[in-house]
């Protein structure tokens, strides 16, 4: 069995603050956790370990007394259920771990320090995408907090979401965002949960974490016409980020991420080859002249890569396809508005562009799915089990070939 009780260490020079203190006892091994609380001994009771609110103290005072009881009920409880989870796995030295965990710079017993700590060990397994994903709705969280600061795990109830939920509303944010935020930070929540830090509480049962059906965002053959023709040649950012669209364009819809991380050995005998990072799926796309225009404007002879947007490989890459991706589709919603797009224009709508004008242009979903490299839907999959790389290929020739 194990335990946790509160002590109290008088100082050594009289008529001064004393210190409390932790004893956290398992199998007769006993450890000691100091707190930054200081009282004085009448402010103590050993036998029923509870602060005294002496006969005179000032309101100030007493102020003092009650927040400190109250830190004091906190850190038990987060202690106890530190103690449950490290006995429920079954660890030899309970009290040991209890006392590491409860010293370490993140507060397992709050939400987002909680979430901070999830994020962090995220990264050190190399799982970066994940921990993107729960840093970015922890920094939305954040902000709702504002002054507030940080939850306990116990007070993430269906309350708060539903006011956060009301929050991101209020600031105009669109329902499947709004869905993204909730079903991460619920996975953070369900971990805590797993962790044995909180019991379930079911805080998002009543916010919304479905997803909505997409609003189109794709452009006509037309403004895909209008946008190559630019003459952007005054502002080299914009000229580029065109020239990202247009590749994009011309890929049959390429995301981002995988034309950042396109390398010139996977152009070989006038096919790019590349892996969709979301994913996985190999993608053979035919070398046309619009895309080799695009690469010969750029100098990439001190980098493996195929455009210049991971310039310095000694450097985080992720870090650099992030920032050029978000530079990038600033200068295309300035583009889109110079244009009078209906929608605002990024490298999205390329890829939903692309996609749009073969349908309109009869070429089968089928063809259109493998050629955009979707495996999601159980009845893709059946019409791409035996579909010929050259049918894509030629699709997508017609495409270009009406610009």
């Amino acid at each position: 069995m194990s335990s946790v009780k509160v002590k109290f260490r008088p100082s050594s020079v009289k008529g001064k603050e004393g210190m409390l203190y932790y004893q956290v006892i398992h199998k007769s091994v006993v450890k000691q956790v100091r707190t930054t609380y200081s009282l004085y001994p009448e402010e103590w009771n050993n036998r029923s370990s509870l602060i005294v609110f002496p006969v005179g103290a000032t309101e100030g005072r007493c102020t003092y007394l009650s927040s400190i009881q109250k830190r004091i009920i906190e850190d038990v409880s987060r202690i106890q259920r530190n103690i449950r989870h490290f006995e429920g796995l079954g660890v030899q030295d309970v009290a040991e771990s209890v006392v590491r965990q409860f010293l370490s710079p993140y507060d397992n017993s709050l939400f987002l320090s909680f979430g901070r700590q999830l994020v962090r060990e995220l990264r050190l397994v190399g799982r970066r995408q994940t921990a993107e994903t729960y840093n970015n709705s922890l920094n939305s969280f954040e902000h709702f907090r504002g002054a507030y600061g940080d939850v306990s795990l116990g007070d993430v109830n269906e309350a708060l979401m539903v006011s956060y939920e009301q929050w991101l509303k209020g600031r105009g944010v669109c329902p499947n965002t709004i869905s993204y935020y909730m079903r991460n930070l619920r996975a953070i929540y369900n971990r805590a949960v797993d962790k044995v830090l909180t019991e379930q509480r079911n805080p998002f049962k009543r916010v919304y974490t479905g997803i909505d059906k997409t609003v189109k965002r794709a452009v006509s053959l037309n403004s895909i016409r209008k946008i190559r023709d630019m003459d952007l040649g005054q502002s080299p950012s914009m000229d580029f980020a065109r020239d990202i669209f247009m590749f994009s364009f011309y890929t049959r819809g390429m995301a981002f991420v995988d034309i950042a991380y396109l390398k010139k050995k996977d152009l070989h005998n006038g096919v790019l080859t590349y892996r969709r990072r979301k994913t996985n799926q190999q993608l053979f796309i035919k070398w046309e002249q619009p895309m080799q225009q695009i690469v010969d404007k750029y100098d990439t002879s001190e980098t493996p890569f195929l455009l210049p947007i991971i310039g310095d490989v000694s450097k985080d890459k992720r870090i650099q396809y992030r920032n050029a991706e978000h530079r990038v589709n600033i200068h295309l919603k300035r583009i889109g508005r110079m244009l009078g797009l209906s929608v605002p224009l990024t490298t999205y709508v390329a890829r939903h562009g692309w996609a749009s004008i073969a349908k309109s242009k009869n070429i089968p979903v089928a063809t259109i799915s493998e050629a955009m490299g979707h495996d999601s839907e159980k009845t893709t999959r059946i019409y791409l089990a035996s579909l010929d790389m050259s049918v894509v290929d030629r699709a997508n020739k017609r495409i270009l070939s009406s610009l």
